[in-house]
């Protein structure tokens, strides 16, 4: 499995670009950060260095970790909550296949689908496995950093939007 890996994850990671946006959101995010991914912990390093948001993450748990049994099965998630010590309940799984949210839901975590139209394969494997609209897909969204963003905001009130809308302020 190591050479066919290798072999899958040898491709030009140069269109990936560097995020401020999602740099900056995800600093402002409490918590700890881990990947979980189908992929390898070498493919997973190049996209988030190339990203720029490598140093947010405490740890990645791979293909190779969850003894190659891939998402969405249920066995690579239980040993990432042992490995890991996530509590599920306070936790939250970002996914781009709907149906690899199944089992976090199923386990208590919150889950977010992050939809991308330049993700044809995810945009197939999302509509041939039911669509967008299942119960288990808490929240959907197409700007990772804005939402990431919106759960660090500080509330407005009703009156100081209202102020400050007619003072002409943001």
């Amino acid at each position: 499995p190591d050479a066919f890996l290798d072999y899958v994850h040898d491709i030009d990671h140069s269109p990936v670009p560097v995020d401020a946006k999602l740099d900056e959101a995800l600093h402002a995010l409490p918590g700890r950060k881990l990947v979980f991914t189908n992929g390898t912990v070498a493919h997973a390093e190049r996209v988030l260095n190339r990203i720029g948001i490598t140093h947010h993450f405490g740890d990645i748990f791979d293909i190779v970790h969850s003894d190659f049994i891939p998402k969405p099965e249920m066995a690579p998630y239980q040993k990432f909550i042992r490995q890991t010590g996530i509590r599920p309940e306070t936790s939250a799984m970002f996914e781009d296949i709907a149906r690899n949210l199944e089992v976090p839901h199923g386990l208590g975590m919150t889950t977010v689908l992050v939809v991308s139209p330049e993700n044809r394969d995810a945009e197939h494997l999302n509509k041939a496995s039911g669509g967008l609209a299942q119960e288990h897909i808490h929240h959907i969204t197409d700007d990772l950093a804005g939402f990431l963003a919106s759960l660090t905001a500080p509330p407005i009130s009703s009156k100081a939007s209202a102020t400050e809308s007619r003072e002409g302020q943001p």
